[in-house]
């Protein structure tokens, strides 16, 4: 006579039928591409933490690095521009 286990009773299977899932996020500290050809936005003292630590910091837009050069030499990134102006307004109310 066969017998048939069930998958839940036997041993180290989850109970209940679920299981949990680590989610490994990692995120690169130099994205290669259009990224690297804009100044991005973060918040004035976290470029002054990151001088201090060398620690990446994290745009608004997602991108991770280390600041290290001039902001003013690049245009804003677009999807950086896209959260403020949708946070804050864009400033331009439509009068000259």
């Amino acid at each position: 006579m066969s017998e048939t286990l069930d998958p839940q009773s036997e041993p180290g299977s989850p109970q209940g039928g679920t299981a949990t899932i680590e989610r490994v996020d990692t995120r690169e500290l130099s994205e290669p591409g259009d990224a690297e050809r804009f100044a991005h936005y973060v918040r004035k003292e976290k470029i002054m933490e990151s001088a201090m630590s060398g620690d990446p910091v994290i745009a608004l837009c997602g991108k991770v690095w280390i600041p290290g050069r001039d902001p003013n030499k690049f245009p804003v990134c677009p999807a950086c521009k896209d959260i403020i102006d949708g946070r804050f307004g864009s400033g331009d109310d439509g009068e000259d």
